[in-house]
């Protein structure tokens, strides 16, 4: 055989092993209608991606691990209620991929500092991931006060949503 034919015969080889083996990545693209709101139901644990009156998508999620009422203190379990805004996204999550809510707001910190205490933060939109995977089979409220979903899932909303859109999380 050739070199040059051993060459073409090696590259091509190459390239199909790496076509092969090139793991899926976690994001996604998006585009159909803008996501405009979110809207969570605590009570049956569903989750709603609209864009406008029209629901895209819907989820099954978990919440915190104390999940009945508004979040109120750091370290408390409670998933927040109220309007909040997407303000963040964090591709590198411990919990495959992960979207910010804006808690606490205003009203949040003035009641948590007058009774002496802190509101806490760091609320998610995110995946089970490997921790995450470890609680969410057995118990399905298993986080600090987030919003659980899929892993696939949470791939989805991080294509689909845009910062600054609203979050409505009703009891």
């Amino acid at each position: 055989m050739y070199r040059a034919d051993r060459r073409t015969v090696t590259f091509s080889l190459l390239a199909l092993l790496a076509a092969c083996g090139k793991p899926e990545s976690k994001f996604r693209g998006y585009s159909g209608p803008p996501v405009t709101q979110i809207v969570v139901n605590k009570g049956p644990r569903r989750m709603y991606l609209l864009s406008g009156q029209t629901v895209l998508k819907s989820y099954d999620i978990g919440l915190g691990n104390q999940p009945v009422g508004h979040k109120q203190f750091e370290g408390d379990g409670k998933t927040p209620e109220g309007v909040y805004f997407i303000d963040r996204f964090n591709p590198r999550s411990r919990y495959h991929l992960s979207v910010g809510v804006s808690y606490p707001n205003d009203q949040d910190r003035a009641f948590a500092t007058a009774v002496g205490r802190r509101p806490g933060g760091d609320i998610f939109i995110h995946g089970w991931g490997p921790e995450g995977n470890r609680f969410a089979p057995n118990n399905r409220d298993w986080t600090a006060g987030c919003i659980a979903v899929k892993d696939e899932e949470i791939e989805e909303i991080f294509a689909m949503v845009q910062g600054g859109i609203p979050v409505v999380i009703n009891a």
